[in-house]
């Protein structure tokens, strides 16, 4: 690897002079690169005269642009199979987010500075930090895909990580807390829901109150997992939010799930009425086909929290003067969190005591860390002192035994 410097008469007659880096790259081919100051010569070729000898260096006309690359990431995302409603949120990512910025740019150009001014520009369009977090994440998938096809040796997005948590440890942002009659449904709005429940949707809210099961594993459940006799269900499949049966979100949403005397009696009146279809589905449409997610909600959760006067004003009045109200919740994930605190409480209100990893396995989540992150709050606080008396008396009520 050598630095030369190079002087050459342009058109007009003017001597002008560079220094160009004049080195092979890792497969062997001869490359030049030119530079107006000696100093930026010499450090690119320190930095490059290591990246050779590692095998990793790439050079810039051997690179692509952030938004080619960004193309070859979508591509091995379709051939791993992710699901389609995953991969449609990358595309947005690239199409909306980072192309728009940087799709034009080399990938050897994206430093942690590059990423930096990236987040900036999308602060500065209006992008919620939510979304920007999730851009860069993406921008990191694609440089990662980059790295493995040999296209760029950094990853500014990963480097940018480490150095933060290399760095003096910023105080994690806790994450808002679900609170009852806000996220969670009251134990007097979910009474107020079941009694207005009615129609072709009732047996679906009535289903998802008693067993927390996600909208798409309601959506995609088929009566051969339900079993009325010994009351239970059998989470196998999901259907997402293209109709596409599938397996559930991981492993550990297969599961069992008890049922209530309540939904055993209404899945029974509900069976006869049924539409039938081939997918032989417990909640399908008229014609036996997987229901839309939207269906759902616009005529099947709002529709009964209105009625049940689960609302709150909008702040706008009818033609008459009267006040405008909206459903409460949005969606039925309200739902769940109802029956997961439910569960959690449901010695104080009258059950059995269900442990944390019961809760767990009910609510289908990948780990008990989910659960906990999620609803750590809702379980009854441990009392020490009573804790310790307890076992304070076992104690001595064995040594008079003993």
């Amino acid at each position: 690897m050598s630095v030369r410097k190079r002087t050459w008469t342009n058109s007009k007659g003017e001597e002008k002079t560079a220094w160009v880096v004049d080195y092979v790259d890792t497969k062997g081919k001869r490359r030049l690169k030119t530079f107006k100051l000696k100093k930026e010569a010499d450090a690119f070729a320190s930095k490059a005269d290591v990246e050779v000898r590692e095998g990793v260096h790439v050079a810039d006309s051997a690179t692509i642009t952030v938004k080619e690359a960004g193309a070859l990431w979508i591509a091995s995302c379709e051939a791993a199979d992710l699901e389609r409603s995953t991969i449609d949120q990358y595309k947005q990512h690239l199409t909306l987010h980072i192309e728009p910025f940087i799709g034009a740019t080399k990938l050897s150009k994206i430093t942690v500075p590059a990423v930096r001014d990236l987040q900036e520009k999308l602060r500065e369009a209006g992008r919620s930090a939510a979304m920007i977090k999730r851009v860069t994440v993406s921008l990191g998938s694609i440089l990662s895909d980059a790295q493995e096809r040999g296209l760029v040796v950094r990853n500014a997005v990963h480097e940018m990580s480490k150095r933060r948590k290399g760095g003096a440890k910023a105080e994690k942002r806790q994450k808002a807390r679900l609170r009852y009659g806000v996220d969670i449904p009251t134990m007097q709005e979910v009474r107020a829901i079941l009694e207005a429940a009615e129609g072709r949707y009732r047996p679906f809210l009535i289903t998802a109150i008693f067993t927390g099961m996600r909208a798409s594993e309601l959506r995609g459940l088929t009566w051969a997992d339900v079993d009325l006799d010994k009351a239970k269900i059998h989470v196998r499949q999901r259907a997402d939010k293209y109709h596409v049966i599938g397996m559930p979100k991981s492993d550990a949403g297969q599961r069992t799930i008890p049922l209530t005397p309540m939904v055993v009696n209404t899945l029974r009146e509900w069976r006869l009425a049924c539409p039938k279809g081939d997918l032989n589905l417990v909640f399908p449409n008229g014609e036996g086909n997987v229901e839309w997610h939207q269906n759902i909600i616009k005529r099947g959760l709002h529709p009964t929290l209105i009625r049940a006067k689960v609302t709150v004003p909008t702040g706008k009045v009818d033609e008459e003067g009267n006040p405008i109200l909206a459903p409460k919740y949005t969606g039925l994930h309200a739902l769940r969190h109802w029956f997961a605190s439910w569960c959690i409480n449901s010695k104080a209100d009258g059950g059995l005591e269900l442990s944390p990893k019961a809760v767990q396995a009910r609510m289908g989540h990948s780990s008990i860390q989910v659960t906990f992150d999620t609803y750590g709050h809702l379980f009854p606080a441990l009392d020490e002192a009573e804790s310790l008396r307890m076992a304070e008396q076992v104690l001595l009520e064995g040594r008079r035994h003993g």
